[in-house]
């Protein structure tokens, strides 16, 4: 078997066979409620900012930015196998360059994000080389190493004239262009998701490629891989590279969204949140970067709001209930659920 021929299951994807004569019409039926469910949700996506207030749009906001982090994860950990505790470091290196640029070089708050994406690409790149002789929990070791060791290197004297250390550093958000009648919050929300489809469409196409290919028939047997002619070490560091890519510009969008960087805002339990999000919308899916981002940005609020008190206890109770309910995330228990409609239809 070639490495082409190697499936790759993506969201959304539709085989070529659907255009065929002879195609059964339960699939194309799936393949109409899906388009008509992006429609849907596309027009939904659209009418947030003329509804929503500017509050209520910043967290629809910072739950897009956050879905860009949990899909770089998502591709890192569901489609190549690594496991990583390390992308609160990323995604802070991605916050801070843009920081740095719009403080210290004067750069638009929009140029800083390819800048972002490259600095990040080329760390997680040159990470993973020497990562690929660590596997499973010590991967994961190394990498929460250095998501602890990232805040205390931020407040490092010597990096302070740039970081500025513990007090962080306060950004102006965007204004609208062009005179456009929109605040701040409902510009911002607009070009985060832009920069959002885009990175998502990408990550739909790359993953139906060569690379993705390779990707998952590494995480599968690795050993079979290499012995088909895939290049094990190259295509586990881009993959990593990709991973950090994608987080990176979520940190960058980060800091422009919420105007401020500082070391302590980067903590390990941002890794450890990304994580959950990864496995609560579904290892090795597409769409469930979303839903693990809803996840992580809307509950704990609602915990808060159950208990004063105790809403780390409540947040954990939802985690643990999820993990009960949907032991495949929620993209795998729709799957369950669409599968066994099929079932009764074809029994009937």
């Amino acid at each position: 078997m070639s490495m082409s021929t190697l499936p790759v299951r993506t969201d959304g994807e539709i085989s070529a066979a659907a255009a065929a004569p002879g195609i059964a019409p339960s699939r194309l039926a799936v393949g109409t409620w899906q388009r008509a469910g992006l429609a849907a949700l596309l027009a939904l996506a659209l009418a947030m900012p003329f509804v929503l207030s500017d509050y209520r749009l910043f967290l629809v906001t910072m739950m897009l930015i956050t879905a860009i982090a949990v899909l770089g994860l998502n591709i890192l950990v569901g489609y190549n196998g690594q496991l990583s505790l390390g992308h609160g470091a990323i995604y802070a290196l991605g916050a801070y360059v843009t920081a740095v640029l719009m403080e210290h070089a004067g750069f638009p708050w929009w140029a800083t994000l390819p800048v972002s994406a490259a600095v990040c690409f080329v760390f997680g790149f040159l990470f993973g080389w020497p990562a690929l002789r660590l596997k499973g929990h010590y991967l994961a070791l190394a990498t929460f190493a250095l998501a602890l060791a990232t805040p205390q290197l931020l407040k490092h004297q010597a990096l302070e004239p740039w970081t500025g250390g513990v007090q962080g550093i306060s950004l102006l958000k965007p204004e609208a262009p062009f005179g456009w009648k929109l605040s701040s919050d409902q510009w911002l929300y607009m070009v985060v998701l832009a920069i959002a489809a885009l990175l998502f469409l990408a990550a739909w196409n790359l993953l139906r490629g060569r690379l993705g290919r390779a990707t998952v028939a590494i995480r599968e047997q690795p050993m079979a891989a290499s012995a088909m002619g895939i290049n094990v070490p190259y295509v586990k560091a881009m993959t990593f590279g990709v991973s950090a890519l994608y987080t990176g510009v979520a940190g960058s969008l980060g800091a422009v969204a919420t105007a401020f960087v500082a070391p302590d805002s980067f903590g390990m339990f941002v890794s450890v949140f990304f994580l959950v999000g990864v496995v609560v919308g579904g290892l090795g899916t597409i769409s469930g970067a979303l839903v693990g981002a809803a996840f992580i940005q809307f509950v704990p609020n609602v915990a808060d709001q159950i208990s004063k008190s105790a809403p780390s206890a409540i947040f954990a109770g939802f985690l643990i209930l999820s993990m009960f309910v949907m032991p495949d995330g929620f993209v795998g228990l729709l799957r369950k659920a669409v599968r066994r409609v099929k079932e009764r239809r074809t029994a009937r």
